[in-house]
């Protein structure tokens, strides 16, 4: 916990910083919004070890990543935080906008589960031994209820998006990735975590068992 925030991170602020300092020369109105995604088993995991909530151990990374932009004097206009009262409320009224349009369900799923990664691997994960890698952490059998995304129902509108917007994503290597998922066929995407494994996060508006995906509500 004494570790300094990773790398990795620094060089994405350092990067976002430098076009918004260039955007700004060209419009005042440039908006930087940065923050930090404060989720998961692993954090709830890390904060059992130390005795504390997940919430106060994540706070305390956080700070440590604020610390670093201040140092680093990345010019964010604002800063947004899963925890942030603001975020969860705006997250929670598209969930409930999505559940009574429909988009969203309620189905059983069980399969192999990677906790260092938060998510549920498929046959392609594995290695030419049959066996998941070491890049997915400790991998448990689980069968669980959750609520998905009607993602597949968009399928063919999102490919015809990408092929009409050459950049709808940056860098352009990443909207290839996404293309291609999209055109393997992209099933429906679980959007929740059930509060029996996964105490803390963003609560369901319309399933108190629940919590939301981060990677769902970060998005």
């Amino acid at each position: 916990t004494n570790a300094p925030p990773h790398i990795g991170h620094a060089y994405e602020k350092i990067f976002a910083d430098s076009i918004a300092r260039y955007h700004r020369t060209r419009n005042p109105e440039t908006f930087f919004l940065t923050g930090v995604d404060q989720h998961g088993q692993k954090v709830q995991q890390a904060a059992e070890k130390l005795g504390i909530a997940p919430a106060d151990f994540a706070a305390s990374v956080t700070e440590k990543f604020r610390d670093l932009w201040r140092r680093l004097d990345i010019s964010n206009d604002a800063w947004a935080a899963t925890s942030a009262p603001e975020h969860r409320a705006a997250v929670q009224k598209i969930l409930s906008r999505l559940h009574d349009a429909g988009q969203l369900y309620k189905a059983t799923h069980k399969g192999f589960y990677s906790v260092r990664q938060e998510q549920f691997l498929t046959d392609k994960e594995r290695g030419p031994d049959g066996e998941f890698g070491p890049e997915w952490g400790e991998v448990v059998f689980l069968e669980e209820d959750n609520w998905y995304f009607r993602l597949s129902e968009h399928r063919d509108w999102l490919a015809s998006y990408l092929a009409a917007r050459e950049d709808a994503v940056i860098p352009a290597f990443r909207q290839t990735e996404l293309a291609n998922a999209v055109g393997k066929g992209a099933g429906d995407l679980c959007i929740s975590r059930p509060k029996s494994r996964l105490a803390w996060g963003i609560e369901l508006p319309f399933d108190k068992a629940y919590v939301c995906y981060v990677w769902f509500d970060a998005l």
